[in-house]
C-alpha cells in the first residue's frame, strides 16, 4: 500500500480526516502544541508536548486522537529525538509498532524537500516565461533533468550538488578569462 508524506504544514485535521476516509496511509510530523487526547475523553485534550511517556510508549508509540478529527479517528503518536530536537510523529498505519520504523519513513520526507529546494536553487526552475502548458512542462523536465545529472555527479564525486554547479561556472569562467569567446575593442 503506498505511504503518503507530509510535513508539518500540511497536518490538519481536515486533511486527516479526508485521508482516513478515502482509506489512506499517512505519516505526519505534528507540531508540539497540537491537541490530542490519550485517555478516551476522560480528560481534557492537551499538547503532545506536555503528554508522559513510559519507556514501552517511547519503543511502541500511543493512541490518541487528535482535537477536531472524528471520535473513532485514533492514530499512533510516535516521540522521537533527532539530533537536539524531539519531533512527534503520527500515522494511521495499524501496522506501525514501532518509533524507529516510523521515523525512517517519515524521514523520507526530507529527501523530496532537498529536491525541491535544490532545483529552485540550482535550475532556475521558478524562472520560466513560458505561457503554453507544453512549453512549460518542457521547461520543468529540462530542469528536473539538469538537476538528476548534477545530482549524479555529485555523487560520483562525492561532493554536493551546490559544489557541482560552482566548479561548472568556475570552469567557464576561467576557460573565457583565458581565450574569451567575445573579443573586447
Amino acid at each position: 500500500m503506498r505511504r503518503l508524506i507530509m510535513d508539518t504544514w500540511y497536518a490538519t485535521s481536515q486533511m486527516m480526516v479526508r485521508l482516513q476516509n478515502e482509506g489512506k496511509i499517512f505519516y505526519c510530523p505534528i507540531k508540539v502544541n497540537r491537541q490530542v487526547d490519550e485517555s478516551g475523553d476522560k480528560q481534557p485534550y492537551q499538547s503532545v508536548e506536555k503528554l508522559t511517556w513510559t519507556e514501552e510508549e517511547l519503543k511502541c508509540g500511543k493512541k490518541v486522537k487528535i482535537k477536531k478529527t472524528s471520535r473513532n479517528m485514533k492514530v499512533q503518536l510516535f516521540r522521537v529525538t533527532i539530533s537536539n530536537r524531539t519531533e512527534y510523529i503520527i500515522t494511521n498505519d495499524p501496522t506501525q509498532v514501532s518509533a524507529e520504523e516510523a521515523l525512517k519513513k517519515s524521514s523520507f520526507r526530507w529527501k523530496i524537500e532537498q529536491l525541491h529546494r535544490e532545483e529552485k536553487q540550482l535550475t532556475g526552475i521558478e524562472n520560466c516565461q513560458a505561457r503554453t502548458n507544453r512549453s512549460q512542462r518542457n521547461h520543468i523536465l529540462c530542469c528536473t533533468l539538469v538537476w538528476l545529472f548534477m545530482s549524479t555527479t555529485a555523487h560520483q564525486q562525492k561532493t554536493t550538488t551546490y559544489q557541482v554547479k560552482q566548479n561548472l561556472w568556475k570552469q567557464y569562467l576561467t576557460q573565457q578569462l583565458q581565450n574569451p569567446t567575445l573579443a573586447f575593442a
